[in-house]
C-alpha cells in the first residue's frame, strides 16, 4: 500500500473489512464499476510517490493579484472569500513554489559529479 492516494487506501481498507463494492461506491460517491477500477489500479506498481503538485489556478491568480499590489481584502472580494482564506491560499502557494524550487535544485544536484 506504499504510495497510494488517500481514496485508494480508504477503498482497500473497506474492501479488506468485507464491504461489497456497491456499498463502498455509495460511501465514496462513486459507482461500483469505478470502485472496481480503483481496486484494480492499486495493483499497478508505483516506484515513487505522486509528483508534487504545482500551485493550483486559484493560488496562481492570488499570487498574481497580490504581486500586482492588491490587498488581501480586495482579492477576497473578487473571489467572494474571506481575507483569512486568501492569506491561507497565498501561503500554500508560496509553500508549493518552494517545494518545486527544492525539487528542481535536488534534481540538478543529483547528476552533479563535482
Amino acid at each position: 500500500m506504499q504510495y497510494l492516494r488517500p481514496l485508494e487506501r480508504r477503498v482497500l481498507a473497506m474492501r479488506d473489512e468485507g464491504v461489497d463494492t456497491e456499498e463502498i461506491g455509495r460511501r465514496i460517491g462513486r459507482s461500483a464499476a469505478q470502485v472496481e477500477r480503483i481496486i484494480a489500479w492499486t495493483s499497478i506498481p508505483r516506484h515513487q510517490p505522486p509528483q508534487r503538485r504545482s500551485p493550483r489556478a486559484i493560488e496562481r491568480r492570488v499570487l498574481a493579484m497580490r504581486a500586482a499590489g492588491q490587498s488581501h481584502e480586495a482579492v477576497a472580494a473578487r473571489f467572494k472569500r474571506s481575507p483569512r482564506f486568501i492569506r491561507q491560499v497565498e501561503a500554500l502557494a508560496h509553500y508549493r513554489l518552494g517545494l518545486q524550487l527544492l525539487g528542481s535544485v535536488r534534481r540538478g544536484q543529483a547528476g552533479d559529479t563535482s
